[in-house]
């Protein structure tokens, strides 16, 4: 795992944005951070797309423009975070060396003109970044002002797959020091099936082209593990520089996009995560399905960033409406969503936030994406909504610092699957529908939940602090995995799995042995039969015998199930179809703990009846009665048990909430018991006992 350089955590809950000196005339700068200053503002990002500005023409640098920004900055006790601007190489590097483009699958160059155009295995692109790192590390390694690093920009956005000759080139070399032979790569992708064994190492490629797009499924999979390694080792580039150039500076980086491990390149890269989060981006691609949580579903986002680093930072925050010339249209924030969708990051682990951007660009493909200053540089809503968020933050906000989430369930998830589902349509498309089903289901019954990357380093540690772990479709399943999850279940916890489970190995080939595979025998069951649900089929109906749920949809998919263990019992059985009678859930005790198989995909009804025969509870029931519409999370600190509760009213009308006992609320300074009216958008942030 990476060592921090230095600590990146301080006294005070750092609040700031990112911010262009190169987009604005000079004589508005100062101005600018003494207006950031007013409002709490104590840190900035800068310089991540300013390759040309430093050095604009090949091998020539200059670096006054940020000198005197920087300086400005720090006048006002403005700290700044450097971006190293690798996301957009400048037209003079693109231009002399074209081989540094990215390609689509069918071999065409993106061409110069937006970002993210290039790619990672490119040797000169390579070099030419190492050098423009070095440069600027050398330069402001000792600068008072600068604090930190972000590498690159948002790896892996807007584009996720890579196909230029280098690239080829490189996924040789990948599968070469992985298989080490033509022989064992031939079996592992299956290449006997279809007549695709290859004799040669100059045979083999990345996925290009092919009838009815339908490339050897398990060459897919290695190839984006491949553009996840290419993506960690560019950045890897990058903070190695860093560490031995500028060793009192941190080294993080922000997004998490497809393809990439996002826990392996922070182990292996960063000092710590860092996030973007931009709510409302649920409101205009809603989950599917009745009820949408829009903005609240953001949350689960934020989870999943939490368990790559239970404390990040979140490095852009939606200030205000979203958007590009040609997409991406967000309508504007209400008033006070910005603060709501503030404290949403903190109460999930952000322990730092910057917000997205300090003024809308007036140029290029982000005018519309705005920030908490318009064009004409005027108060408005936003800024004045800001300088709250950021005198309270001043006044209470060091006192979570380094607390984190604390839940007892915890959804998991794994890279393998998510990859290796974009193609499988036999599993792929049903996580993200079960997992939706249940956040919701726990959401709206204020059990907080943690998103958990099951990985190859995963412990039993890791797993045994969960009460409940949900895996919803876990269709590659290593043996080494299905031994770890049995160590779970035997020791006391509690798993939850859905359809599809079990059935294929590490390298996606499927098992010869009866579904769940390694699983069968922890679950107590076997598939005896099952079918995919036609788009003509009525989903499978479930009649429950347990938690009083009646009959209940399922969807997508029917795991029909036989009983194979004394210990099983059946908790509900299909009640529709060829397979009416036959089970469809069942628990089996093993161990100390207990395992559930679920023959379908999950509804949020069938997750809700679920926890009730979990026995799930708010923690909130022990001083109180909240309405759906209101968000619990808890941040808690290990060191002295001190706990706060982050209540989030997403809701856009008044909600009523009941306190048993009389808390204190940190951000209003005031106490609150019975019956308490929260007002759409608002925020409360409750001490509780320890």
């Amino acid at each position: 795992m990476a060592q921090a350089n230095c600590d990146w955590k301080t006294d005070r809950f750092c609040l700031g944005a990112c911010y262009y000196p190169e987009h604005w005339p000079e004589e508005l700068w100062a101005d600018d951070f003494r207006r950031m200053r007013e409002l709490g503002f104590s840190i900035v990002r800068m310089a991540e797309f300013a390759w040309s500005i430093f050095e604009p023409e090949e091998g020539r640098f200059e670096f006054g423009l940020f000198d005197r920004a920087i300086d400005l900055a720090r006048e006002q006790g403005i700290q700044v975070i450097l971006g190293t601007p690798t996301a957009t190489p400048p037209a003079w590097l693109t231009s002399k060396y074209p081989e540094v483009l990215n390609a689509k699958q069918d071999g065409t160059l993106y061409r110069h003109g937006q970002r993210r155009h290039y790619n990672y295995n490119s040797p000169v692109y390579r070099e030419l970044s190492a050098r423009i790192v070095t440069r600027m590390a050398e330069h402001y390694k000792d600068h008072p002002a600068v604090v930190g690093w972000q590498i690159d920009n948002e790896l892996n956005c807007e584009v996720n797959v890579f196909y230029s000759d280098a690239d080829h080139a490189a996924f040789r070399v990948w599968l070469r020091e992985k298989y080490g032979s033509l022989e064992v790569l031939n079996r592992a992708w299956g290449a006997v099936f279809w007549n695709q064994t290859y004799t040669d190492w100059s045979q083999v490629h990345l996925t290009r082209p092919t009838p009815s797009d339908s490339p050897n499924p398990h060459q897919a999979l290695d190839e984006k593990r491949f553009f996840s390694d290419s993506a960690i080792a560019f950045a890897k580039l990058q903070s190695d520089i860093l560490r031995d150039a500028a060793p009192r500076q941190w080294v993080t980086t922000n997004g998490m996009f497809g393809h990439l491990d996002s826990h392996k390149m922070t182990e292996e890269t960063l000092d710590f995560f860092s996030y973007d989060s931009y709510p409302n981006f649920s409101t205009i691609y809603p989950d599917k399905g009745e009820r949408p949580l829009l903005d609240r579903k953001w949350s689960l986002n934020l989870s999943a960033a939490r368990d790559v680093s239970p404390n990040f930072c979140v490095m852009e925050q939606q200030s205000g409406p979203g958007g590009w010339v040609n997409m991406m249209d967000m309508p504007s924030p209400k008033p006070g969503q910005m603060r709501l969708w503030t404290y949403q990051s903190i109460a999930h682990g952000a322990d730092m936030l910057l917000y997205f951007r300090w003024r809308t660009a007036a140029m290029g493909t982000e005018i519309y994406w705005h920030g908490i200053n318009d064009y004409h540089n005027q108060p408005n809503r936003r800024v004045a909504e800001a300088g709250i968020i950021g005198e309270e933050l001043a006044r209470v906000g060091a006192q979570w610092l380094g607390s984190t989430f604390r839940a007892e369930v915890a959804i998991l998830k794994d890279y393998d699957n998510e990859w290796d589902g974009e193609l499988d349509k036999w599993h792929g498309p049903f996580t993200g529908r079960s997992v939706s089903a249940w956040f919701k289901a726990l959401q709206r019954r204020h059990i907080p939940v943690d998103t958990k990357y099951v990985r190859a380093s995963t412990t039993i540690e890791e797993l045994a602090k969960y009460r409940v772990l949900v895996y919803p479709h876990p269709a590659v399943m290593p043996k080494e995995t299905a031994a770890l999850l049995k160590r779970y279940v035997e020791g006391g916890g509690t798993l939850v799995l859905g359809c599809r489970s079990g059935y294929k190995d590490a390298a996606g080939q499927c098992y010869m042995q009866p579904f769940p595979g390694p699983l069968s025998g922890m679950c107590g069951i076997q598939v005896e039969d099952f079918t995919l649900i036609g788009p003509y089929q009525q989903a499978p109906q479930v009649k429950w015998n347990a938690a009083g749920a009646g009959t209940l949809p399922g969807d997508g998919f029917a795991d029909i199930l036989r009983v194979t263990a004394e210990s099983a019992e059946i908790l509900a059985v299909y009640a529709s179809d060829y397979y009416a009678g036959k089970p469809a859930l069942v628990r089996n005790r093993q161990g100390e703990g207990t395992a559930y198989y679920y023959g379908s995909v999950f509804t949020e009804e069938s997750a809700g009846a679920l926890i009730k025969v979990l026995g799930l509870q708010s923690p909130a029931s022990e001083w109180g009665e909240l309405p759906e519409g209101v968000e619990l999370a808890i941040r808690e600190h290990h060191s002295n048990g001190n706990k706060f509760a982050f209540l989030l009213n997403y809701a856009h009308d008044i909600q009523t909430l009941t306190f048993r006992k009389p808390l204190r609320d940190l951000l209003s300074g005031t106490e609150v018991h019975g019956s308490v009216a929260m007002k759409p958008f608002d925020v409360l942030v409750l001490e509780l006992d320890s």
